[in-house]
């Protein structure tokens, strides 16, 4: 018996989105470090706080993955998916490249912009142009199989893109490796565009839904929903004081507002007998997912965060050789374990511990280079009260980049998406296979238990007293994994199956904003990161807020699952 066959497309948008995502995690990669590096180093970055990194970073995302509604709204009723997949790709090149310009505020601002901008344009439309392809009734039983196979794509380069930002950024600085970014996405555009002229399918699943009566159109959705939805946010920006913590967090809350309010007149407006219940279930998935993101995108800015400070990332010998060859070792100045600090007129300031000599966890961080010059966080106080012994015991350590830990991730869903795809296709010919929902719901359970794993790894090394193996981060990112792979893309696959065809990338769209919601949550709660002295008790609040999500869905899942049969089996 002859195994089936996915559409030819498939290949011209799994490297299409291979590219973009190189571009992306590249970029996300190093975003936070960039953020967080002193000014007065070698190659120096922003220098700002931990809190103020992890405010910025969960606003990019959330604005990131808020823009594909838009996105998604602009493909469904005038540009196409094709034309606007292009469009896209050509802005957030010109957004990496743009935070390559050294010393700008402005143009780091007006570049995310850009990013955000092109990633509203890219992200639903591909997603959905691929489930187009799907269509074709030989093509319906291979679709989950199919977005796990496009999934695989997209963490290739994520994968590969952070050793070559390590190498980069540590040779020839920050610059270069955000540009890298936007020559990556430049090839994807290429090849999307060579892929459209060898592969008509493509061309022929780009199709502009039909109007409905009623349906709204664009001008007046601008007037009803775009406008009002940027008028709330400049409100909670310019509210005095903060409602939800910092301006960003009021604007985008309260941008978020109008948005929500237009996915349910979609809801309550859609075709009883056809359409409302399909929306009402994926509107149900949609709101339990806001906490997987919220804990899942800690990836870039919590787990950053202990990588960099609570993870031994020393090397030597055979493995400093291996990391030199992908990438490059970075180099860190030493100090004593343990420094008495004294003020000018003899005031106790406290004492400096570090269970590894290189940096303490809490406090002091010391950067690279600095061995016989004041170190640039340490006060001059500070600095005149260690004696000349303690100042010559420095020296240098060679560590792994703290970037690398951002590619275990995609390493995993590599490595295990076809197990993860085989397993369900044995379910699938034994009549076994969970339904869709169903599998988010695995998905959900999964993920919680990851962060059980950063609770033991925290309690393990004494909450910072010693630093932690690199083993718990591959044991972390290797169960959530298998999560993500339950969750991500069955979500990508579940949009595409029950959202109406009229309104199938608005409900991608849908999809996104979820995401966008949770990514700004994974900034609010990483911002709680130095509250929080005992780094078990964060893990274990991500652990419970996932649970709590896992059995929501799981009250769910006989209606999910009712609504799914009827409308999809």
């Amino acid at each position: 018996m002859s195994k089936q066959k996915h559409p030819k497309g498939l290949m011209i948008l799994f490297f299409t989105e291979m590219w973009e995502r190189f571009g992306y995690y590249l970029m996300l990669g190093i975003f936070s470090l960039y953020m967080i590096e002193p000014e007065t180093t070698k190659f120096p970055g922003l220098g700002f706080t931990n809190m103020q990194a992890a405010d910025v970073y969960g606003t990019y995302l959330a604005l990131v993955y808020l823009t594909p509604f838009f996105g998604g709204l602009i493909a469904d009723r005038m540009l196409g998916y094709r034309n606007s997949i292009l469009i896209g790709g050509v802005l957030m090149a010109s957004g990496y490249i743009g935070l390559a310009i050294p010393d700008s505020m402005g143009a780091f601002y007006i570049s995310l912009l850009l990013i955000i901008l092109g990633n509203g344009m890219f992200k639903p439309n591909v997603s959905v142009l691929l489930g187009k392809l799907y269509e074709k009734p030989e093509f319906i039983s291979l679709k989950d199989s199919g977005y796990n196979i496009f999934y695989m794509g997209i963490n290739i380069g994520a994968f590969v893109c952070n050793f070559v930002a390590a190498y980069l950024r540590l040779t020839y600085g920050w610059g270069w490796a955000f540009a890298a970014a936007g020559i990556g996405m430049l090839i994807g555009v290429v090849w999307f565009l060579v892929g459209l002229a060898r592969v008509p399918e493509i061309k022929e699943a780009d199709t502009i839904s039909p109007k409905r009566p009623g349906d709204v159109s664009m001008s007046r959705l601008f007037a009803v929903l775009f406008l009002p939805a940027f008028a709330a946010a400049a409100l909670g920006w310019l509210i005095p004081d903060n409602m939800f913590g910092s301006d960003s967090n009021d604007a985008f809350i309260f941008f978020c507002i109008p948005v929500l309010f237009f996915f349910f007149t979609t809801w309550k407006t859609a075709d009883k007998k056809t359409e409302r219940e399909p929306i009402a279930a994926l509107l149900a998935v949609f709101g339990v997912v806001i906490i997987f993101w919220a804990v899942f995108h800690q990836n870039g800015s919590a787990l950053t965060y202990w990588a960099k400070n609570d993870t031994s990332r020393e090397v030597s010998g055979i493995t400093e050789t291996i990391v030199n060859a992908v990438a490059k070792t970075e180099e860190v100045s030493t100090l004593p374990r343990e420094i008495k600090l004294q003020g000018a007129h003899g005031e106790d300031l406290g004492t400096i511990v570090g269970p590894n000599p290189y940096f303490n966890n809490y406090t002091k961080e010391l950067p690279v280079g600095n061995i016989d010059d004041k170190p640039s966080d340490l006060t001059e106080e500070e600095w005149a009260a260690l004696s000349e012994a303690q100042k010559s015991e420095g020296g240098q350590l060679n560590l792994w980049p703290t970037e690398l830990q951002a590619s275990i991730n995609p390493f995993f869903v590599v490595i295990l998406t076809p197990l993860v795809v085989g397993i369900f296709g044995w379910l699938r010919r034994r009549k076994k296979e969970p339904t869709t929902p169903g599998k988010i719901a695995w998905g959900m359970i999964i993920s919680a238990l990851s962060w059980l794993v950063m609770v033991v790894a925290a309690v393990a090394s004494g909450n910072g007293l010693d630093k932690a193996s690199v083993a718990w981060l591959f044991g972390v990112y290797g169960v959530i994994t298998v999560g993500e792979l339950c969750l991500s893309p069955m979500g990508l696959s579940l949009v595409s199956k029950l959202a109406p065809r009229r309104i199938a990338a608005l409900m991608m769209g849908g999809w996104f904003l979820s995401t966008a919601i949770g990514n700004k949550l994974s900034g609010v709660l990483s911002g709680l990161w130095d509250l929080f002295e005992k780094k078990s008790y964060f893990f274990l609040t991500n652990a419970l807020l996932t649970a709590a999500a896992f059995l929501i869905i799981l009250f769910l899942m006989p209606w999910l699952n009712r609504v799914y049969k009827q409308y999809v089996e």
